[in-house]
């Protein structure tokens, strides 16, 4: 791989060449990809989706938005350190083409502000509500009307491939979604592969999957503009990763690990000295004792720990990104920086912690509960009433739903595929207050 192509700031539908020397600098390509992301409503909807505690009101635990703008201040770090090394050892990328370490912050921040942004609501036990339906419940009934790409597609429902349909998708007057660029496509995808097989390689590129069937044409598109390495054979799709990918995936791992865990100790589910114990490794070599002993609440000590172990890692996953950049753009990789960090074995004893103490509470697990539930009852109506409409056999019952659809997926799909897609898609864009409210009424509707 190399970094022209890479960097590329080509867009959806675009004839032309875009070149970086042309650019505006007061309105760069790389940063209006960040603007589109942030004034969607897709992101929007971020501020009532599940982080780690569902339908907290909290002031202090974080959704899915806060998160998110979090990961993409940590990820512009990475990629504006990152990019100052790129340009002094590829010195003809700033001399002939134009590009700043700047360009590199830019698009990690802007993929990174996007990672999330097609997760369902009630967190990742949304995803596997979705999947679940299909595998175990009321969606089994479907398997045999679809090709076993499309089947595993929703059976292992997966919100990086929703997220880049939500990028990229058409609809009528709104041809290829958000048009961000390429090199912003790139780097948010994490999984450049199909849903089968599944998981073919340890590469960590192969742990999941990164777009769905319908979206299979554009993502070989963009993966060809940006000169990405194919690794699978015969009629199966997949890719190594854009480079940038790993800044995207470090971002976000170092803000779940870290940032849930400072919300763990604010809700009280992890006790302070716990956080002492294990932070103090991360920052033992840049704290100032004294300035932390002056501080007199618990939010405040956790924060200044939090805010020294973020960069901690930070100047960490760029130290292991430089010192095997050749072996990525060669696509002998397959690993995740954290696995290379000097502090894999103080992220992996947060993390463990974290599961018993966090994502295993009984607030956590009442909550996921709730979301299995609800997203089952939503799916088994939707879908329902959206194929007898198809069909031609809509109940009194399916015309009221259909009509409380929002107005943008009022969408005729010719097949099934497209139906359960559209409706799980659907369902994934909802927010865990709306996904109540929706319930709530087809419930009521019910008795």
């Amino acid at each position: 791989m190399h970094w022209e192509q890479l960097l590329s700031l080509k867009r959806q539908g675009d004839t032309n060449k875009r070149l970086r020397k042309e650019q505006d600098d007061t309105r760069l390509g790389f940063e209006v990809d960040y603007d589109r992301i942030i004034f969607s409503s897709a992101f929007r909807s971020l501020q009532d989706k599940t982080q780690v505690i569902p339908l907290s009101k909290t002031d202090f635990v974080h959704t899915r938005l806060t998160h998110s703008l979090e990961v993409s201040v940590v990820g512009r770090s990475l990629g504006r350190l990152v990019g100052k090394k790129i340009l002094e050892k590829y010195p003809h990328l700033q001399e002939i083409h134009g590009y700043h370490m700047n360009d590199f912050g830019a698009i990690v921040a802007a993929a990174s502000l996007a990672h999330d942004i097609g997760n369902p609501p009630f967190g990742h036990s949304g995803e596997k509500a979705i999947g679940e339906y299909f595998s175990i419940g009321k969606g089994k009934q479907f398997k045999d009307q679809l090709t076993d790409k499309e089947w595993q597609d929703l059976i292992d429902f997966e919100g990086n491939a929703n997220g880049f349909s939500v990028l990229t998708g058409s609809r009528p007057g709104v041809e290829g979604g958000l048009r961000v660029t390429f090199a912003t496509l790139g780097a948010f995808m994490k999984y450049p592969k199909e849903s089968l097989p599944k998981k073919p390689t340890p590469n960590i590129a192969d742990k999941k999957y990164g777009f769905f069937q319908q979206d299979k044409a554009f993502f070989e598109e963009v993966a060809k503009e940006l000169g990405l390495i194919p690794n699978k054979t015969g009629n199966d799709v997949g890719f190594e990763r854009h480079p940038l990918a790993y800044l995207v995936e470090a971002a976000d791992d170092i803000c779940y690990t870290i940032i849930d865990f400072e919300d763990g100790i604010n809700l009280g589910l992890v006790s302070e000295d716990f956080a002492l114990e294990y932070l103090i490794k991360l920052v033992k070599d840049s704290i100032d004792s004294s300035k932390y002993n002056a501080l007199t609440t618990k939010e405040d000590r956790i924060s200044y720990l939090r805010a020294l172990a973020i960069g901690s890692l930070i100047n960490d996953a760029v130290k292991v990104f430089i010192e095997n950049e050749e072996a990525i753009l060669q696509g002998n990789f397959p690993f995740a920086l954290t696995d290379k960090s000097k502090y894999k074995a103080q992220m992996d004893d947060i993390i463990k912690l974290s599961v018993k103490k966090i994502y295993q509470s009984r607030e956590v697990i009442e909550k996921e509960l709730t979301g299995y539930q609800i997203i089952n009852n939503l799916l088994d109506k939707f879908i329902t009433a959206y194929n007898n409409k198809h069909e031609g056999k809509t109940s009194n019952f399916d015309n009221l739903l259909l009509k409380i659809l929002p107005e943008k997926h009022h969408l005729e799909k010719d097949n099934l595929y497209s139906r359960l897609l559209h409706i799980c898609h659907f369902i994934s864009m909802l927010t865990d207050g709306n996904a109540l409210l929706y319930n709530k009424i087809i419930s009521a509707s019910n008795n």
